[in-house]
């Protein structure tokens, strides 16, 4: 019982990661935008996390400088992208490589650094009760942190005229700048929140996740955050399942070999991307179901002179 309460522990810690990566680039493509780059943002973030943790002690700081990093990367790919009308897709593989080089270089510095020790976190009472107490009430602030985000884009997009311009600039920026609606302005604040998003989860990663900084160290987690937006068909509550299902895959290869289970170590670590790739070819065997929930515009440059 103590095994599998340490496991769905590990599953929540693991999928905050990625939900909150993915709910920022969920935010993203409503508006209309494809940003590739989530793997050097989260890169970027995680190191400027890091550092601010080491040289502040503070863990809020490290939160902190790591959406300032992911929101002043996402707002020059912003730039880039809607105002200069560059190519959205070579504009973020581009980004995703500068993040990558960037945080090798600028991280060497810190690749021994070690954090401050912190205190563990518990709820009252629920957290010392049998079981459950373990498995879902002594987690870092932030894993509520995600789901309550969750909660709040799901409302926010379905039950708020903001919302609702949002997915109309998505849907169709040309009819929305006919009726008066700032559709470039309103793309970069997007773009912008959903980098800050990105580097939040980079420096949860880099602070609380895994508390160390190494070069690469997302791993892959930028380009399965965004195969979740496709894998949750861009609703911010299946978002969170589907995090929460990778975190515990990934999470399961640990788990199978604290089990004593005998099977190559390789094969144990590609588990997360061959569920990726499994879940994305399910779901493209429906494309109709694909094309009625993604946002009609994504992906395409909005001309307003045109």
């Amino acid at each position: 019982m103590d095994a599998w309460a340490l496991l769905i522990a590990a599953t929540l810690n693991a999928g905050t990661v990625l939900a909150i990566a993915s709910l920022g680039l969920l935010i993203n493509e409503k508006a209309g935008i494809v940003n590739l780059g989530a793997e050097g943002i989260m890169l970027c973030a995680a190191l400027a996390g890091f550092a601010a943790v080491v040289h502040t002690g503070s863990d809020w700081a490290g939160f902190a400088a790591g959406m300032a990093a992911g929101a002043a990367l996402a707002a020059v790919f912003g730039w880039l992208v809607i105002w200069l009308n560059t190519n959205q897709y070579a504009t973020g593989l581009a980004l995703s490589m500068f993040g990558a080089g960037f945080s090798a270089f600028a991280g060497i510095g810190y690749v021994q650094a070690k954090l401050p020790e912190r205190g563990t976190f518990a709820w009252p009472v629920l957290g010392d009760l049998p079981f459950i107490g373990p498995a879902l009430f002594r987690q870092h602030p932030l894993v509520y942190g995600a789901m309550a985000l969750a909660l709040a884009l799901a409302w926010f997009l379905w039950r708020t005229r903001g919302g609702l311009v949002l997915r109309a600039v998505g849907e169709s920026p040309p009819s929305a700048h006919a009726l008066g609606y700032p559709v470039r302005r309103i793309r970069l604040g997007a773009v912008v929140l959903g980098g800050a998003l990105c580097g939040l989860a980079g420096a949860y990663l880099s602070v609380v996740y895994t508390p160390l900084w190494v070069e690469g160290m997302v791993a892959g987690k930028g380009w399965i955050a965004l195969a979740l937006t496709t894998f949750a068909t861009w609703r911010p509550g299946r978002v969170l399942l589907g995090a929460y299902l990778f975190g515990g895959v990934t999470m399961l290869q640990l788990h199978l070999q604290g089990q004593g289970v005998q099977w190559p170590s390789q094969f144990m670590t590609m588990l997360p991307y061959l569920a990726t790739i499994a879940v994305l070819a399910l779901i493209s065997r429906n494309p109709a179901w694909i094309r009625a929930n993604m946002p009609a515009s994504l992906g395409k440059p909005f001309y307003p002179g045109a």
